[in-house]
């Protein structure tokens, strides 16, 4: 499992989009990127954070920021998301895990006593030179985009 912390070069990845499309970290050479993992589709705090990362999206924009979501769920589903709730940016289709476990994204979990591997809910920050700013790990699915925007004190 990586261990990446502010500082590091991102990992380069590639993956494919909802749509079928190839996707890359070399894709946002000179762009910021916000980059976050998500376990499951259509689940209340997966929901509640792509909603609050799409609502700021502009803001987002604005910024000199592109989002892109990452969870090991089918471009089928990542459809069925986007077209539900209007998502405006990227949605990646990592079902072999790869970009999951290069970004410590795929790890231990516990719940209910049961321990069993799963997605960690996580945010990378990564800047033009392809630098990792800024790693969330404990992120507030409701209220993300204040949480990247005071951490960054943008």
């Amino acid at each position: 499992m990586a261990s990446l912390k502010v500082g590091d070069k991102a990992p380069d990845f590639e993956g494919v989009t909802q749509d079928g499309e190839k996707i890359s970290l070399r894709d946002f050479a000179g762009k910021k990127l916000i980059l976050y993992f998500y376990p499951k589709d259509n689940t209340p705090g997966c929901t509640a954070e792509s909603c609050n990362l799409n609502e700021n999206y502009d803001t987002w924009l604005e910024k000199g920021f592109e989002v892109v979501g990452v969870s090991p769920e089918s471009q089928k589903s990542h459809q069925k998301f986007i077209r539900k709730f209007g998502f405006r940016f990227n949605l990646i289709s990592d079902t072999e895990k790869e970009i999951l476990e290069a970004y410590g994204a795929w790890g231990l979990k516990k719940m209910y006593g049961k321990e069993y591997m799963g997605v960690l809910r996580k945010t990378f920050v990564i800047d033009e030179k392809g630098l990792i700013q800024e790693i969330f790990e404990k992120v507030k699915t409701k209220d993300h985009t204040n949480q990247i925007i005071e951490a960054l004190n943008l």
